[in-house]
């Protein structure tokens, strides 16, 4: 289906459809208030793509990918990248570093300094690359890699680990997770772009422009 064929808004039986329910529980969950939606003038529901993702995500529920393709924040996940350190001197180091090797790019830059932030972020901006640190405050790098490559609602991103712990054991835990990218401190950026690169398609989907976002600071 071609993005300018998508309807923008769902019935009660379309979502009962997706959900893989009867209609009249997909009305329950409405007039409950489970499910944010409004009424046409006729009396009919209608549910936002956004509004059922995030109902769909609260009962863990599979998200079709024609559907999430249909969120506004999944048009942003295609072109973000989330950096996620409490060292603010080096995640500001990369995220300049990133910013002008991607200029002209439609790379869109993310900062968070702490796990629970990394979470938030996560949920709302669905990122497609993860810098990740793994000494982090709150919640740490190690659970939050693991709960990102346990729940396919994260969007399953390319996650590229730097850390300063010489901890033979934490470079092991995360690559029994899948992470095929560790890199120990002092990062080398080059080093960083040259797997951002490789990992993407040479950056070639990056195509109009660059801009940091920076979380709280």
């Amino acid at each position: 289906m071609k993005k300018k064929d998508k309807p923008e808004v769902f019935s009660a039986l379309e979502v009962a459809n997706i959900c893989g329910v009867v209609n009249q529980t997909a009305i329950n969950w409405i007039k409950s208030g489970h499910l944010k939606a409004f009424a046409t003038p006729g009396g009919q529901y209608r549910v936002y793509p956004d509004d059922l993702v995030s109902f769909m995500k609260s009962r863990k529920m599979r998200i079709p990918e024609t559907l999430a393709k249909m969120c506004s924040c999944s048009e942003a996940g295609n072109k973000t990248l989330l950096i996620v350190d409490d060292d603010r001197g080096l995640n500001s180091v990369i995220a300049r570093f990133l910013q002008k090797k991607y200029e002209n790019t439609g790379l869109e830059i993310f900062q968070a300094f702490d796990g629970f932030e990394a979470g938030v972020l996560m949920t709302q901006k669905h990122p497609k690359v993860l810098i990740l640190d793994l000494d982090l405050p709150g919640v740490d790098g190690l659970s939050l890699c693991r709960k990102i490559k346990e729940d396919e609602n994260f969007g399953k991103p390319l996650i590229i680990v730097v850390t300063a712990l010489e901890d033979a054991q934490a470079e092991a835990s995360v690559r029994e997770l899948g992470v095929e990218h560790f890199f120990r401190k002092p990062l080398n950026l080059l080093e960083l772009a040259e797997v951002l690169e490789k990992s993407r398609g040479g950056g070639a989907q990056f195509n109009k422009f660059c801009r940091i976002k920076q979380v709280r600071g």
